[in-house]
Formats: C-alpha cells, sequence, structure tokens
C-alpha cells in the first residue's frame, strides 16, 4: 500500500518529534500552528468545505466511478479538504478502497500543501455503507437490552469495518432524547429517558473511539444532533420545536454534556429550528453553551445543505452568503455544503469584506487540522493494511446474535402460549414475516434500507427463521398484507389459520429514514388490523411479532394475540433472535426504552408531572382522579421465568450535602429456567420549588441468575443523582423528602443541603 511523506509531512512530523523529546505540551500545537501559517485564505476555506461524493463522480446505479476533473475542481482549485457519504447504495471493500486512496492521491500529490482528505459516512447500526459489513441493531433496540456493553461492543466492531473501508469519521451516535414518538428518527435514538440515553451513548463513544483515534481499530464519533431536534411539535422530520429553556436543560443537553465528557470528538448539528431559533444560526447554543459552558473543543458539524436552508426554509438570511456569516459566526466549523462551492465563494468574500474575521476562520480550521491529526492522517494518509484485516470477521456475527437476542421484548404472554414447541403446525402471515428490510430498518445498504437485493444471501426473514426451528412441513405462510393499504390474500391466510395449532402474525413498519417517514397517526395501519381481526375468528391462539421503529398503537388488536414480540429494528441478526425467543432457546429480557402508548392523543411519557394523571369528574365539583394507562409502560418487559424483590435497604435516612447513599435489593429467579433481569432504580422528589416527575430513573443493573438463585445488587447515589434544573435554569439538589423505588419496593429519606 502506498505511504508517501511529503516534505512538509516530515517536517511537522520532525517538529513533533523534537517537541515530544524536549518535553513541551505543545508540541502538536505547534505542528499545527506551523502549518497554519503557511494557509492562504481560500485553502483555510476549503478545509471548512465538504462535499457529497456525488458531487465528483459520476452517478450510477450499480458502481461508483470518480470524475477526476470534478474531483480536481474540488480539491486542487476550491481546497475541499472533506468529502463525504455514499451516493445511492452501499459499495463494496474494494470500491471504497478505489474512492478513498483516489481521493487521497489528489490531496497528497496535486495540491500546494498536501494536506490529507477527511472521508466522513454516516454507519448508525453497523458499517451499513458497506456491502457485508454487520449491521446491529438499531439505538432503540440497542436501549431495550439496558446493556451498555452490548453498544460499546457493537460500536467497536462498526468502527473496526468503517475503518477498514477507509473512512475515520463516523456520524454516530444520536444522543437526541427520544420523547416525541411520531418522529421519524425515533429508532436512531436511545429512548426516552435521559440517563439511558446518557449511558448508552457514552458506551456508544467508548465503542467508537477506542484508546487513540490512530488506532486502526477507532474512527471519530460525532453526536448528533445538537439540540433539541428529537422534540418537533408536529412530530414531522425538520420542522420546529417548541422547548422551554428548563426543558432543553433537564432532557436534551445532559446525554451531550456526558458525551463531551467522554471525549467525543465531533458534533453535528440539528437541522431544525427551536423556539424560533434555528441552531445552525445560534451562537448562543454553538458557543455560549457548547463551548464556553461545556467546553466542547471538537469539530461543530453542520448537517446536509443546513446552512443554505437559513437562507431558502428558516428565513432569517436574506442570502446564501447572510446564512454563511451566521452560521460561522454562530460557531459552525465544517459545513456539509454538499454539491457546489457557494459556501466556499461566500466565505472568502465575507472575510475580504471584513463581515468575518480571519481569525475566527483560523479557529475552525485549527480544529479540523487538529481532527486529521489526531486520526493519524498525517503519518498514514491512506488505507491501512491492518485495518483492513477486521473487516468481516466471524466473531462479529455472533456479537450481533447476542445485541439482537437481547433486543426482544415480550410483551404480553396469555396462559404462557410462548414459548412455542417445535412439534406443532404453525401459520406465519403478515407483511413483515417474509421481509428483510423490516427487519433492518433506515440505514441498511441504502439510506431509506428498503433494497433487500444489498443483503448478505445468509440473512434470514421471519419466516425462514421460524422453517429453521419447526421444520419446513410444519410451517405454512401466507402474506395476507402490505404495510399500509393492500388486501393480498387475507381470506387465504384466514383458510390456512384453521388447519394450524397457533398464527404468528409478523406486522409492523417497513424501513424508512427521515423526512420520508413522516406519518400523520400513530395507529398501525388500518390493513394490519383487518389482518388480526379476521386471523383471529379462526379461534387459534395468535403471537403477534411488531418489527418497527417507533410504538404503533394496536390498542384495538391487542386483545386479540395471546401473545406479543416486540422485535424493534433488530439488524442481520435479527430473524434467529426472534425464533430463539418464540421457541424458547433464549429466554427474553429486553424491557421498553420509552412508554408504548396506548392512544395517539396521550403520548406521555414516564416521567410525567402528577397533573398529567388527573382526569375532572364529577363536574362541575373540582374532584380529581388520577390516572396513567399506557399501553405497556416504560421498563415493562416480560420472561420465560418470574423474578422476585426483597430487602430494599438504605445505609442512611438522611443525606448531607456531598455524601454517598448506598442502596441495597435482593433479586431472586424464582421460576424454573434461568434468564437475565434488568433492576431499575427510580427516585421520586416529593415536593420541590417547580413540579418534580411523578419519578426518575437514576440507575441500572443487568444480571443473569439460575433458577432459585438470588443476588444482591448495590447502588451509589450522591446528590447529582437527584438535581433538577430549576427556575433560574441552575442545576440544583434541593432539602427535602425524597423516595427510592425498585419494582414495588419503596423507601423514602431526607436530603440536607450543608
Amino acid at each position: 500500500m502506498r505511504v508517501k511523506y511529503t516534505t512538509l509531512f516530515l517536517s511537522l512530523l520532525f517538529i513533533v518529534v523534537n517537541c515530544a523529546e524536549a518535553g513541551k505540551p505543545t508540541n502538536e500545537t505547534k505542528a499545527i500552528n506551523s502549518l497554519l501559517s503557511k494557509m492562504t485564505l481560500e485553502e483555510k476555506v476549503g478545509q471548512m468545505t465538504n462535499l457529497t461524493l456525488e458531487a465528483v463522480s459520476n452517478k450510477n446505479d450499480d458502481f461508483v466511478t470518480l470524475d477526476m476533473a470534478k474531483l480536481r475542481n474540488a480539491i486542487v482549485t476550491h481546497n475541499v479538504g472533506s468529502v463525504q457519504n455514499a451516493i445511492t447504495h452501499a459499495y463494496t471493500l474494494q470500491e471504497w478502497h478505489y474512492i478513498t486512496n483516489t481521493i487521497q492521491d489528489v490531496a497528497l500529490k496535486e495540491t500546494r500543501l498536501k494536506i490529507p482528505n477527511l472521508y466522513e459516512i454516516d454507519a448508525v447500526h453497523g458499517a451499513n455503507n458497506t456491502i457485508g459489513s454487520t449491521l446491529f441493531p438499531h439505538n432503540l433496540a440497542l436501549a431495550a437490552t439496558r446493556n451498555p456493553e452490548l453498544a460499546r461492543i457493537a460500536a467497536e466492531i462498526t468502527a473496526k469495518e468503517v475503518r477498514a473501508s477507509g473512512i475515520r469519521l463516523d456520524f454516530s451516535p444520536v444522543l437526541d432524547v427520544g420523547r416525541q414518538p411520531l418522529w421519524p428518527r425515533f429508532p436512531e435514538t436511545f429512548g426516552e429517558d435521559v440517563h439511558l440515553v446518557k449511558t448508552m451513548g457514552v458506551a456508544s463513544i467508548k465503542g467508537y473511539e477506542g484508546k487513540s483515534l490512530r488506532d486502526v481499530n477507532s474512527v471519530a464519533s460525532s453526536m448528533k444532533h445538537f439540540i433539541g431536534y428529537s422534540a418537533p411539535a408536529d412530530g414531522k422530520d425538520r420542522t420546529p420545536a417548541y422547548i422551554p429553556e428548563i426543558n432543553l436543560r433537564e432532557y436534551y443537553l445532559p446525554p451531550f454534556k456526558a458525551a463531551i465528557a467522554a471525549g467525543a470528538r465531533t458534533l453535528m448539528v440539528n437541522s431544525g429550528d427551536v423556539n424560533g431559533t434555528p441552531l445552525h444560526a445560534s451562537k448562543y447554543y454553538l458557543t455560549d453553551v457548547l463551548r464556553n459552558e461545556l467546553g466542547f473543543k471538537g469539530v461543530i458539524t453542520s448537517d446536509w445543505e443546513d446552512i443554505k436552508k437559513l437562507h431558502e426554509r428558516h428565513k432569517v438570511a436574506a442570502s446564501n452568503k447572510e446564512a454563511a456569516l451566521l452560521a460561522v459566526n454562530a460557531g459552525i466549523d465544517l459545513v456539509i455544503v454538499p454539491l457546489d462551492f457557494s459556501f466556499y465563494d461566500d466565505l472568502i468574500a465575507l472575510v475580504k469584506e471584513k463581515r468575518i474575521s480571519e481569525k475566527r476562520i483560523d479557529e475552525s480550521v485549527r480544529r479540523i487540522l487538529q481532527l486529521k491529526y489526531d486520526l493519524g492522517y498525517f503519518e498514514t494518509p491512506y488505507l491501512e493494511p491492518e485495518a483492513v484485516k477486521n473487516f468481516a470477521r466471524p466473531e462479529y456475527k455472533e456479537a450481533a446474535l447476542n445485541a439482537a437476542r437481547e433486543s426482544v421484548v415480550l410483551l404480553k404472554n396469555f396462559n404462557k402460549l410462548l414459548p412455542l414447541t417445535k412439534n406443532k403446525k404453525y401459520l406465519v402471515v403478515g407483511p413483515s414475516a417474509n421481509s428483510l428490510t423490516s427487519l433492518h430498518g433506515c440505514w441498511s445498504y441504502t439510506w431509506q434500507g428498503t433494497e433487500s437485493k444489498y443483503f448478505a444471501n445468509d440473512t434470514l426473514t421471519i419466516l425462514q427463521a421460524i422453517k429453521a426451528k419447526a421444520g419446513e412441513t410444519n410451517v405454512t405462510y401466507v402474506q395476507g398484507t402490505d404495510f399500509n393499504t393492500t388486501n393480498i390474500n387475507i381470506d387465504d391466510a384466514v383458510k390456512a389459520a384453521k388447519n394450524v395449532d397457533v398464527v404468528i402474525v409478523a406486522l409492523g413498519e417497513d424501513a424508512y429514514a427521515e423526512t420520508v417517514g413522516n406519518i400523520k397517526d400513530l395507529e398501525l395501519p388500518e390493513i394490519q388490523q383487518q389482518l388480526v381481526k379476521e386471523l383471529a375468528a379462526a379461534g387459534k391462539p395468535i403471537v403477534m411479532v411488531l418489527s418497527e421503529g417507533r410504538p404503533r398503537i394496536i390498542r384495538k388488536i391487542e386483545p386479540n394475540a395471546q401473545s406479543i414480540v416486540l422485535a424493534n429494528w433488530a439488524g442481520s441478526q435479527a430473524a434467529p433472535a426472534i425464533a430463539d425467543v418464540l421457541f424458547g432457546d433464549y429466554n427474553p429480557d429486553g424491557i421498553l426504552p420509552y412508554t408504548y402508548p396506548r392512544f395517539s392523543g396521550e403520548l406521555v411519557t414516564y416521567d410525567h408531572k402528577l397533573l398529567n394523571e388527573a382526569v375532572e369528574i364529577n363536574a362541575p365539583v373540582y374532584k380529581y382522579e388520577f390516572a396513567f394507562s399506557p399501553q405497556f409502560p416504560f421498563g415493562h418487559g416480560l420472561s420465560y421465568t418470574t423474578f422476585e424483590y426483597s430487602n430494599l435497604t438504605l445505609s442512611t435516612k438522611k443525606l448531607v450535602g456531598d455524601g454517598h447513599l448506598r442502596v441495597e435489593v435482593t433479586l431472586k429467579n424464582t421460576g424454573e429456567v434461568s434468564g437475565k433481569h434488568t433492576v431499575e432504580l427510580y427516585s421520586s422528589d416529593l415536593y420541590a420549588s417547580i413540579v418534580p416527575s411523578v419519578k426518575r430513573l437514576r440507575k441500572y443493573q443487568k444480571i443473569a441468575l439460575a433458577p432459585g438463585e438470588s443476588q444482591t445488587l448495590v447502588f451509589e447515589l450522591n446528590k447529582s443523582d437527584l438535581a433538577f434544573v430549576n427556575e433560574q435554569l441552575t442545576t440544583v439538589t434541593e432539602d427535602g423528602d425524597f423516595e427510592i423505588s425498585i419494582g414495588t419496593l419503596k423507601e423514602t429519606f431526607n436530603y440536607l443541603n450543608k
């Protein structure tokens, strides 16, 4: 493999080595400053300009070829420092090597300063833009596992396969807190709870970035989308959000704060607006909060074409040039333009007009060069042969299966219909039954994830996995309906149901990404509900399997199913994992990372206020009853065994100042099979200066127990675990009484500041 050092590279490395030998702490800074001092304004602005692959390629649905004239125009003439994305579908490893090495050739051989090019990609549940990679469960499914180690492993393997593709920056993970289930990017979140998003998000970042970005096992992560993207008022993608500052700081800021503390190197900005201000133009959030308050020192990246949209859609800038002025002064470092050089031309003009200082440009370019330095581009700018050895290793498939198994949630199991035996007759029916795309969801070898031809030949559908368990002759298949409107052959399905022992109906959503996934109603489409109702008339037990990216409302058909399994979007090993759960080869242990609503008009999270439950009765007399009745509550998930809590004890009844509270509880497996179980600890602030939530998840642990085995779990709490954002937008812990609850057990204590 070609690794050529230019005179400039060698001189930079000489500076670094000498500084290191002299024990000076600023060796890297000096090397970067030396390069920066040699750069023209045009070369600096080029580093801030990011194009999509399509801008330098000949577009072809089957393969990609770089257009060398376009590529030279971008990199040599316009000094573009980074390229990103695939065009229509994933590429083979060899195609990626051709793309990244060719781009690097032009950067290193044909530009004045030979600055390496940075390539970026969205790899959100595996290296989903490379054919043959391993696809893991989406974040929402990973959150159902309550197992941060699985999230770390999934990210680590993703990093290895992305780097093996010749790419070193991954636009992942999503740290948006998923509190609006209509939002089509809900499956990319880790759910509705702040603590859950923080722990799973930090685990992912550690998996991506490892111990060093120079390592061939690592890539730079990008925490996204800062901030408030996941709470659009109408549930549609890239539409306005109205979030009080107190809520932004209570629910949406903490995951980013935790990610920054964990060392995340880059950040992508929310495409929408919050309270009327587009985030791409918000100096308050990007500089005052993100830089100055949270201390983020990495690269702030725009999202796709979002600088232009300040002018074209948000209407806060009278021209694209004014939009560039707003965005750069707000704090944007790297702009995904992505198809032309308008931003490049406008920014150069703004500096020459002295409307933006070159010092401000230097700040962004220094961060970008630092990132390239940290990623090892100045030492090994081309594809690393050692990285390629990490692609498609056999152990990755087992890791994906483990993650998929733990992500499956058993929502209902009336009369213990599950697990099924392997010697009965089964009808498998429904739009998800023989579909690969509905198991994988978005960002699966194509952006929308709807083209199954790119999946590996040995990837199983639910139907195929069930046949592998029960035998071909014991399984009948009828599709019944499509996902949205069409009755294909429901009558045939009902007839077939009369001749089997159990009906397995696979429902849910086909894959979608971003705006394409906008819907007007959370109800499961009527045609799928009709299928279940008519199957129920056959009088056979029904197992409902839901492959979906968000909770589709099933209130009307839930009574028709004896058992309900939530499969989520669980990736390349989803079908074997589902079959393992259905037939008892794996005891389900996933639990809900969100509140599963019963009605579209009641989208209430578990950590709501008491008044969310208030129902006025006997009007005009003001008398209230309190009720919170989702279809399934946050944290719900059944098992084939049973667990019992006992002996909840607190180390003290009076926590003072910076002291620690030790909470112990005993968990026992009281059933007949081994199983894993997540123990969740909640706190309730009984009285506070603002209305407290009814409860908040503060800690959780997942353990495995054999039948009859018990274990005492220990949790440590301090005042920060009890804190909230007050009316003055300050995070505080107030004096007063608190309640700790684990399962149905509760204990109270008093907190007193010194």
